[in-house]
C-alpha cells in the first residue's frame, strides 16, 4: 500500500469514527429527553441555577439536558457539523476540547447568568466549537482548517453574533458567549504545535 493510499485509508477512517461518534452524541441527548418528557421533567433539575454552590454538579450534565424536543432539535444539526468538523483533528483532542469547553461554560453560566435562572442544553458547546474552529486552522496555519473556519464563520457567524447579544434575552447568551471564549482558547491551547513543544521543552 502506497503513503497516498494509506493517508486517505485513515482520513476515512477518522471520518467514520467522528461521523459514529457525534450521531451517538446526538442519539444520547435526544434518549435523554425523552426520558425527561416520561418523568415529568425531572432531569431538568440538572441545569445550572447561578451562585448556589450545590448546583456546582450540574456543570458538567446540563451540556445533555435539554427543556423539551424543540430545544434538542435546534442544538442537533449545528451540533452534528462542528462536533465532526473539530473530532476530524484527532478524537482524543476533541474530546479534551469538548470537555474543556463544557466544564468553562458551565463555571460561567454559574458565575455570571441572572439569578433565578435555569440553564441546560448543548449550545454552549456549539458556540465553543465554533470559536474552535475559526480558530483553530489559524493557529496551526493549516490551509484546509482556515478554509473549514472561514466557511463555518460565513454560515453561522449571523445566528452567532445573534446569540451573544444582550438584547437576545430568550437564551442564555451568557453562556453561548462563555462557551465561544472557551472554543477560542481551546485551540491555542491544544495546537499540536504547543503540544510537542510542551513534551519536548
Amino acid at each position: 500500500m502506497t503513503g497516498t493510499k494509506a493517508e486517505r485509508w485513515r482520513t476515512a477512517d477518522r471520518a467514520r469514527t467522528a461521523a459514529k461518534l457525534m450521531l451517538a452524541w446526538v442519539a444520547l441527548l435526544w434518549l435523554l429527553e425523552a426520558a425527561d418528557v416520561a418523568s415529568g421533567h425531572a432531569l431538568d433539575t440538572f441545569g445550572i441555577v447561578p451562585r448556589h454552590p450545590d448546583e456546582l454538579v450540574d456543570v458538567v450534565p446540563s451540556a445533555f439536558v435539554h427543556f423539551g424536543f424543540a430545544h434538542v432539535a435546534a442544538n442537533t444539526v449545528p451540533l452534528l457539523i462542528f462536533g465532526f468538523l473539530a473530532a476530524l483533528g484527532g478524537i482524543r483532542r476533541f474530546l479534551v476540547v469538548c470537555a474543556v469547553i463544557i466544564v468553562a461554560d458551565g463555571l460561567g453560566v454559574w458565575l455570571i447568568s441572572p439569578s433565578h435562572t435555569n440553564t441546560a442544553g448543548a449550545s454552549g458547546l456549539i458556540f465553543g466549537l465554533f470559536g474552535y474552529l475559526v480558530v483553530r486552522g489559524f493557529v496551526e496555519r493549516k490551509a484546509l482548517g482556515i478554509v473549514v473556519g472561514v466557511l463555518v464563520a460565513a454560515v453561522w457567524g449571523g445566528s452567532i453574533l445573534l446569540g451573544i447579544s444582550p438584547a437576545n434575552t430568550s437564551v442564555s447568551w451568557q453562556g453561548h458567549l462563555v462557551g465561544l471564549v472557551a472554543g477560542v482558547c481551546a485551540a491555542f491551547l491544544f495546537c499540536p504545535g504547543r503540544e510537542r513543544a510542551a513534551l519536548h521543552p
